[in-house]
């Protein structure tokens, strides 16, 4: 039986599925990593955006999620009235279904990195994943109307940990 499987993966058809296979288990890995998955749960997209929207075509965004997870050039951002919608080009889909949301489970805050400014969301009330955009892409979307005005990040916070510490920050303080 291992002899059989051997030499079928030598086979261009058995290295055709074993890229295919690799290739669909590193992008739901990505997804689990991200925290992509975690906000499928709550916020998977039931209908196309309506209404006024302005879109971040993926060949012009750079997302950066949750430990550090990079997806550049491959999520399409559209703004709308009702939510923020997320989805993913089709060569990384898999663990990546498209997102809806709402803009009550967003939070919005700054981060500098030496001369580069970023906008960074934190989506869902209860997952608190991060995402960091480029401010030109959130400038673009239509977001930076969003962000409060006095609060800055501090320079010294590590991005994998923004989750946690971000999200307490944003936090409404009864007066």
């Amino acid at each position: 039986m291992h002899d059989i499987l051997n030499s079928f993966l030598k086979t261009p058809i058995g290295y055709a599925i074993s890229a295919v296979t690799l290739w669909c288990f590193w992008s739901f890995f990505t997804s689990l990593v991200s925290g992509w998955y975690a906000l499928t749960r709550r916020f998977r997209a039931q209908s196309e955006p309506c209404g006024d929207t302005r879109s971040a075509r993926p060949l012009s965004s750079e997302v950066r999620m949750r430990f550090k997870t990079e997806y550049a050039y491959v999520v399409r951002l559209t703004a709308a009235q009702d939510a923020l919608y997320l989805s993913m080009s089709f060569l990384l889909r898999v663990g990546h279904p498209p997102l809806r949301i709402p803009w009550n489970e967003i939070h919005f805050g700054r981060e500098e990195f030496l001369w580069l400014r970023y906008v960074v969301l934190t989506l869902g009330n209860k997952e608190t994943i991060p995402m960091r955009i480029s401010e030109r892409v959130a400038r673009k979307l239509g977001l930076l109307e969003r962000l409060p005005e006095t609060e800055r990040l501090p320079s010294e916070l590590h991005f994998n940990t923004l989750s946690d510490s971000f999200a307490a920050s944003q936090t409404k303080k009864p007066d």
